[in-house]
């Protein structure tokens, strides 16, 4: 089985901690990335953000096969990038997408993701938790294949 999930966070999300606490709490997401290692110690977690679009298509392109799943907060690329969406169509990984907030409670315009259909889940407004409920769901799609 394979052990190494990627999570991957698009733009405005380096200000996590900082940018509107009221919608995206008070904790870095550094800080919280160190609890889920120390919970999944069994797995080798990795962990990459840009705000640059063209950076998440080249790292989803580079990592993107032989992987037990990648966790993808695209950020506001969601409702922007069919770029993203076809690199999540092109590689084998399969890819869950998080978001922090509930999109679909927000601004018009959030409501639509380009990404969703591609991702093998969904996980929307559960705050930090989700990335943890998206390794989870992960790792509990290697455990339906044996």
């Amino acid at each position: 089985m394979f052990k190494k999930i990627w999570i991957i966070n698009g733009p405005n999300l380096n200000l996590l901690g900082k940018r509107e606490p009221e919608i995206y709490g008070s904790l870095s997401f550094e800080a919280y990335f160190e609890t889920l290692k120390a919970k999944y110690r069994n797995l080798e977690l990795i962990y990459f953000q840009s705000n640059h679009e063209g950076l998440l298509l080249d790292k989803l392109h580079e990592i993107g096969f032989d992987l037990l799943g990648i966790v993808f907060n695209p950020g506001a690329y969601t409702h922007t990038s069919i770029a993203l969406a076809d690199a999540i169509s092109s590689i084998t990984a399969p890819v869950v997408e998080v978001h922090i907030s509930n999109i679909y409670e927000r601004e018009t315009f959030r409501h639509f993701s380009y990404l969703k259909s591609y991702c093998v889940q969904s996980i929307v407004g559960k705050g930090l938790k989700g990335y943890d409920e998206a390794v989870d769901y992960l790792v509990s799609m290697q455990a339906d294949i044996k």
